[in-house]
């Protein structure tokens, strides 16, 4: 049986191979695609390591379980009534209840595990953990390695980003693990998780980041990194490590049905931590920036409606009187595109980037208004943990009109005495008051209601339909598909994109 390569065409000229025409080309060539396939294996191999081994023994002695213990008082039966002075009924339920109230329930403890491991911050050893880890706990117990147990005391915590930092005093030389850039991580890269799961002790496991920047809503700041590391039960507070050993996440949370892993874990991002830790240790307290303004997202509508090329951004609703956005001059119908150097890409990344941004700080932010881009400087304040900041616009005129618009499935009307008092509108109120809304109509799906009110379309204010419908002309001879409204109503001052481009 012959090759194929040596078969011939019958009735064809022979050709000899062309390793017999050219000695020395063949050889020199098969060893280039030799030399190409082993850098591609060399690579691949570090890609897929063939074992965590020496990484997981040299990061698990930093890794630590945390007991904590929570004195529950004992119940007591039921309480004797109370009777005037001298009632002559006093005794005789004294005796009742002496004799037949059952006996009171002493203090009992009840305690929870999760996991931490030990940093170094100025030369000094502290432990990272989750807050609800420790939450209400009376006592807080660190565990080693070696099982040996260090009385910790809460430094400080933070109850938004879920993080606590626990002070270990001990005269012992303790390992410590570093943060890494969490940031540089991406979808596919390898991570390991390290903690206590099932209080079993210290438990290796692999996997990769399967997405990033998940929103989960349990915080303000939700900015999680997604692993399919088994996460489970006790693993509260333990570290996420890249292959390099340094720590891009804390782990957090689990989605799963039954209680234990199914290969959906969440981890703090090691940038969002960093900061929180620091803070936590200095002060013992998170001190947050606070821009004063009340932002929305950018759709797609909006953005088109503005004269933005994309969307992106962080579009500015309301202004909190006296804060510090209004100082810098920032108005309502501003996009934010840019912070302190960092780009908004998204509405939700604000808010992180303000909180994270030092107390007092004069930055720069870049504004869209007006179709083009502007800087202003602001000096950030220092957002109010306790208190919710708010604020409403509201300041108006009577009026009289009321006018249908079949495209947009609206029925507006000025602000007649019987209007107030139907939709129950305040006398100060201004704009042009939603009346009626079409139940498949374009203003029905972006969720506006009767009673609402239209405060400005395109960023200029409005108290008559016929300015509206001037408006929605005027952004059809420009092309353009969207009007931007603001409008007021049960949820707030928010803006709308209605399209104008149909009917």
């Amino acid at each position: 049986m012959t090759h194929p390569s040596n078969e011939t065409v019958p009735g064809a000229r022979a050709r000899p191979a062309p390793w017999r025409t050219t000695p020395l080309a063949w050889p020199v060539a098969g060893l280039l695609a030799l030399a190409v396939m082993v850098a591609t294996a060399a690579a691949q191999a570090k890609t897929f390591p063939d074992s965590f081994a020496d990484l997981a023994a040299e990061l698990l002695p930093a890794v630590v379980n945390i007991s904590t213990t929570q004195v529950i008082e004992g119940r007591s039966g039921p309480e004797l009534p109370q009777f005037p002075p001298g009632s002559p009924f006093e005794e005789f339920f004294k005796e009742f209840f002496d004799k037949n109230a059952p006996p009171q329930q002493p203090q009992r403890k009840a305690t929870s595990l999760g996991s931490g491991f030990i940093i170094d911050y100025d030369s000094k050893r502290y432990v990272i953990t989750n807050n609800h880890v420790i939450a209400d706990a009376d006592e807080i117990t660190v565990i080693l390695q070696d099982n040996s147990r260090i009385k910790a005391e809460l430094v400080g915590r933070d109850v938004k980003t879920d993080i606590a930092v626990l002070d270990i005093k001990t005269d012992r030389t303790l390992p410590m693990v570093e943060f890494g850039d969490s940031d540089t991580a991406r979808v596919g890269d390898w991570v390991i998780a390290i903690g206590n799961p099932f209080a079993l002790g210290g438990t290796v496991t692999a996997g990769i980041i399967s997405a990033r920047h998940r929103d989960i809503n349990s915080g303000p700041y939700d900015d999680f990194i997604q692993t399919d590391a088994s996460i489970n039960r006790g693993n509260s507070g333990g570290p996420m490590f890249n292959l390099e050993g340094r720590v891009i996440g804390i782990n957090t949370a689990i989605f799963s049905p039954s209680g234990g892993s199914v290969g959906i874990g969440f981890a703090i991002p090691s940038s969002t931590a960093r900061p929180v830790i620091r803070q936590l240790i200095e002060y013992g307290e998170m001190r947050r920036g606070w821009l004063g303004v009340q932002i929305q997202s950018v759709t797609e509508e909006i953005a088109e409606s503005l004269g933005m090329e994309k969307r992106m951004g962080a579009l500015v609703a309301n202004i909190i009187p006296g804060g510090p956005a209004e100082k810098a001059e920032i108005r309502s119908g501003d996009v934010i595109l840019e912070f302190d150097g960092k780009s908004v890409t998204e509405m939700r990344r604000l808010p992180r980037i303000v909180a994270e941004t030092e107390v007092g700080k004069e930055v720069e932010v870049v504004l869209w208004r007006d179709s083009a881009e502007r800087r202003v400087s602001v000096t950030i304040d220092r957002l109010d943990e306790d208190e919710t900041q708010v604020a409403a616009r509201t300041t108006g005129k009577p009026g009289g009109s009321e006018r249908t618009f079949e495209a947009l499935g609206l029925t507006l009307s000025r602000l007649t005495p019987g209007v107030r008092e139907k939709f129950s509108l305040p006398k100060e109120a201004k704009g042009v008051v939603v009346t009626r809304v079409a139940d498949n109509g374009a203003a029905a799906e972006k969720g506006i209601r009767p009673g609402d009110i239209i405060v400005e379309v395109s960023q200029e204010e409005v108290d008559d339909p016929a300015e509206i419908a001037a408006k929605i002309e005027e952004a059809r001879q420009s092309d353009r598909k969207s009007v931007l409204l603001l409008i007021e109503g049960q949820a707030g001052l928010r803006f709308i994109a209605l399209r104008v481009d149909q009917g």
